[in-house]
């Protein structure tokens, strides 16, 4: 059953439900406005850090390759968290996504040097990890990443400024 709304029924609305009904008046309501930071925001962004990092850590030890193509998808995927958690878009948020893919690729590649170097050693990647220090770290890591591994992670840094923003 349809119901016909009178032509004036803007003039009999009270004042204080007109203005939050302005969507009904013609005017688009503004995306993104109500959306606030919350500590659900912050628990999206960490989730997405450390959860891809494992995930690309086990892609890795698992194919015996460094897999430095996955930072691409890490940044896509920081960008997609940060829209859900409803972060605005901005200086501050491209920032935000920028770092948090700095963070996976720190993250995945301190957790892959650690397993590989951890089952020479006969530790698990998480006690490897713990006695892993930066700098036996970045040797490893310059040793383990090929020109073409950092052109991905370059790549990666561009896809989270541009996918961030």
């Amino acid at each position: 059953m349809t119901v016909a709304v009178p032509p004036d029924h803007h003039a009999t609305e009270p004042r204080a439900h007109a203005s939050k009904s302005g969507a009904t008046r013609g005017q688009a309501p503004q995306a993104g406005a109500e959306r606030r930071m919350t500590p659900l925001s912050w628990l999206l962004l960490v989730l997405g850090i450390f959860g891809f990092a494992a995930f690309w850590v086990l892609l890795s030890l698992a194919w015996d390759r460094q897999c430095s193509w996955m930072a691409v998808l890490g940044a896509l995927d920081i960008a997609w968290m940060m829209r859900l958690g409803g972060w605005r878009p901005g200086p501050r948020r491209l920032a935000f996504g920028v770092l948090a893919t700095v963070a996976i690729v720190l993250f995945a590649n301190w957790g892959i040097a650690a397993g590989q170097y951890g089952a020479v050693m006969g530790l698990d990647p998480l006690d490897s990890a713990s006695k892993l220090g930066p700098n036996f770290f970045l040797i490893l890591f310059q040793l383990a990443n090929t020109g073409m591994d950092l052109i991905w992670l370059g790549i990666a840094l561009i896809v989270a400024a541009v996918a961030s923003r």
